[in-house]
């Protein structure tokens, strides 16, 4: 399985994502560091709303097969930028979650996520888990290795090595 890398605003359901796929019953745990074990890497909220504390995150992220944006269906605004996924080499995919919220607004957050640049969106429902098991499919999948004069040639083309 690919290492799944979740950067996210507080309370977007990063933790309770990694619950639902491990298959643990969902309880609050306030992520106050960055738990790296199994395989996902697991953020608190604070270093993607914090400017100061954001480098973090791209430090961690090396450590990631794969990049997710995580947002909450029911989020008022979103913290990522257009085209955010310009500084990550890494597959770059989005999570919705809380798509069951009665404030969801899933098409808007869908339009974050394809401005910032996600390959891929998820919809999950950390409480019910539909969704979940598409996303470990796809983290399922076997990756593409290829050998670094490959890479460095597809890279002066500007083209992704996982393309």
């Amino acid at each position: 399985m690919k290492r799944l890398f979740l950067m996210g605003r507080s309370e977007a359901g990063k933790t309770s994502l990694t619950q639902a796929m491990k298959g643990e019953e969902l309880h609050y745990v306030k992520t106050q560091y960055t738990y790296s074990e199994d395989t996902t890497i697991d953020t608190p909220g604070e270093y993607a709303e914090t400017k100061s504390a954001s480098t973090g995150l791209a430090c961690f992220s090396f450590d990631a097969d794969v990049v997710a944006m995580l947002c909450a269906a029911d989020e008022p605004f979103s913290i990522f930028g257009n085209n955010c996924n310009c500084c990550i080499n890494r597959p770059f995919i989005g999570i919705i979650t809380k798509v069951d919220s009665p404030l969801a607004n899933v098409p808007k957050v869908r339009q974050w996520m394809e401005n910032a640049g996600c390959e891929r969106i998820f919809e999950v429902n950390n409480k019910t888990r539909e969704g979940v098991e598409a996303l470990i499919k796809y983290l399922d999948e076997d990756s593409i290795n290829i050998s670094l004069e490959e890479a460095k040639r597809k890279q002066a083309c500007g083209i992704n090595a996982w393309e």
